[in-house]
């Protein structure tokens, strides 16, 4: 059992659980509460786009250094996704770190994205599903958001961990704790972010009340290996 980051090389044969609270993984799943069956996930920009070419009938959505593309039809933003016209289609998605994470997995024994919005649906899932294997937590970002929702999770699936009170201890996570850790990661963001050009600023207040919506979603973001992409659905 273990947390990691990007930088750790991922053993085969493990339930991995990759994490992008700001903000894949939650624009994921709002696309998920919107009607869209499935998310074909791409390490690169110019992969989506070789996706796309073979998949016409999914819309294209993600980032380069947190902006949209200009020849993709949506950004990574949960708030976005909320009143886009999707329409009953499916999505393509490439982002600097949820998807790019996802690709790292190659011979999981099951392979899941998350975020705070399906944190405890994913926890479910594995105890359901893979109570037995062994579980790694990929923290995508370097901020604070992504870690406290493995921290969070890890007290889900009863992980020992020192300091935090794990699902079969009296104390249940704390949702405080892990809204805190998603607003505390904001702001890491946010003076990144203040540093950058006026023309690459990018703006997380709408974004923010839906990262830091905990269980919002009650389905696992599961993933399918498929070559040179993850299919990802909901699941119940």
């Amino acid at each position: 059992m273990s947390i990691i980051g990007m930088d750790v090389e991922i053993p085969p044969g493990r339930v991995v659980v990759v994490i992008d609270v700001i903000r894949a993984f939650t624009t994921a799943a709002v696309a998920f509460e919107r009607g869209v069956s499935e998310i074909a996930c791409a390490p690169s920009l110019d992969a989506a786009r070789d996706l796309r070419q073979r998949l016409p009938d999914h819309l294209i959505m993600g980032e380069s250094r947190g902006l949209r593309p200009a020849d993709f039809d949506f950004g990574n933003s949960p708030f976005e996704l909320s009143t886009a016209p999707l329409d009953g289609r499916n999505l393509i998605q490439a982002t600097s770190n949820g998807t790019r994470g996802l690709a790292r997995c190659s011979a999981p024994a099951a392979l899941l994205a998350a975020s705070a919005r399906n944190v405890t649906a994913t926890a479910r899932w594995i105890t359901a599903n893979r109570a037995d294997a062994p579980w790694t937590l990929l923290c995508t970002g370097r901020t604070a958001e992504d870690r406290a929702c493995a921290d969070y999770l890890a007290d889900l699936l009863g992980a020992p961990h020192p300091g935090r009170a794990g699902v079969g201890a009296d104390a249940e996570p704390s949702n405080a704790e892990l809204v805190a850790g998603v607003r505390a990661g904001a702001a890491q963001h946010a003076d990144a972010f203040a540093r950058r050009p006026a023309s690459e600023f990018v703006d997380l207040a709408d974004d923010l009340a839906f990262c830091c919506d905990v269980d919002r979603a009650d389905f696992a973001m599961v993933g399918e290996v498929r070559g040179d992409h993850v299919v990802l659905r909901p699941v119940g």
